[in-house]
């Protein structure tokens, strides 16, 4: 009897759910207990409600932050989705503080961030679709052109757009996607594989003195679409400079006004434009263009670097076709990582 008696007692012990259950109340009930009748909670934390105020500031008016100074408009706008993580960071503080101030303060930058970005955190891919497009930096000092190749083309893309080809290396890439695509063409450092015929090819000058940029027609069986392939300038982020674009700025105006002029109703660009869609210069671009990763994609869709991917600035962009779905491909040996689309081509365009 005393054994079975001593076996009920621990039974009961911590192992019991309610009992644990009313544990944690507890700890609850005492933390927050902590802050009754404590009149400095309003006006502690002052600085931490001032910074969360600063934070919603840039946030919501990234747009008016002037270029004027290192392009600071435009290095802000590049990383804007990774401002949220400063939220937990004065969230602790202000719990730290036990500052109501503080904890009432961080509503806004909360508020601001999920109205920019809230609707990047669900899944909003479809299904169906009748064209799969891709595009990939491939990197001009990537070790292996064939199996980065084999790995892009494993995705089933029916139109491919590489960029940064290296000219001893565009012969790997061609034999290693010869099979797969019977159609493609290569101008400067950009190429076009697909699936079904190309036509009128040709160079687009983004005002570089050498070609990162084409166009082609891909006559697919429901119509026609004006596919542009671009490889914008590269940034920097430079300590006496601020983040230097001013040639990525001068190329993405000269292939807006590209674009522009283009007859066909359906077009895609595919490419590295070393910026993203929040990037103010782009618009010459983004003001014609949607991104199916914005509309119908699962996640932010960040594409580089590969190792560890921070900004989407390799795009899918479209208009006179409708996104189904987006996604990011797996890591090859380049620094970028490939991006994929499936859309469905508007037959009653003409």
């Amino acid at each position: 009897m005393a054994q079975q008696a001593y076996m009920t007692e621990t039974d009961s012990g911590d192992s019991d759910p309610e009992r644990r259950g009313t544990r944690i109340r507890r700890l609850l009930v005492r933390a927050v207990g902590g802050w009754r009748g404590d009149r400095r909670i309003w006006r502690r934390g002052l600085v931490t409600a001032a910074v969360a105020l600063l934070l919603a500031g840039v946030m919501a008016a990234h747009s008016r932050i002037p270029n004027t100074i290192g392009n600071l408009g435009s290095l802000t706008e590049t990383f804007l989705p990774w401002f949220g993580l400063l939220v937990p960071v004065l969230l602790a503080i202000a719990l730290v503080r036990k500052s109501a101030t503080a904890l009432i303060a961080l509503v806004l930058p909360v508020s601001v961030w999920l109205h920019l970005f809230g609707g990047l955190l669900f899944d909003k891919t479809g299904t169906g679709g009748d064209l799969t497009v891709a595009t990939h930096n491939v990197n001009a000092d990537n070790a292996d052109p064939a199996g980065t190749a084999r790995a892009v083309a494993a995705a089933g893309a029916d139109v491919l757009a590489l960029e940064e080809l290296k000219a001893s290396a565009v012969p790997t890439y061609e034999k290693a996607l010869e099979e797969k695509y019977p159609h493609h063409a290569v101008v400067g450092t950009v190429g076009l594989w697909s699936t079904y015929p190309i036509s009128a090819v040709r160079p687009v000058d983004i005002e570089m003195g050498w070609k990162r940029a084409m166009r082609a027609t891909v006559t697919t069986p429901s119509g026609q679409i004006a596919v542009y392939v671009a490889h914008l300038p590269s940034v920097r982020v430079k300590l006496e400079a601020g983040f230097t674009a001013r040639q990525r700025d001068k190329s993405a105006e000269a292939l807006g006004a590209a674009i522009s002029h283009e007859k066909l109703p359906r077009k895609i660009l595919l490419g590295d434009l070393n910026g993203t869609m929040n990037d103010r210069s782009l618009t010459a671009i983004t003001s014609q263009l949607r991104s199916p990763q914005g509309a119908v994609g699962d996640g932010f869709g960040f594409s580089w670097p590969a190792s560890f991917p921070m900004a989407r600035i390799d795009q899918i962009l479209v208009t006179g076709v409708e996104p189904m779905t987006s996604w990011t491909l797996p890591a090859t040996g380049s620094d970028h990582l490939p991006i994929a689309a499936r859309v469905k081509v508007d037959t009653t365009a003409s």
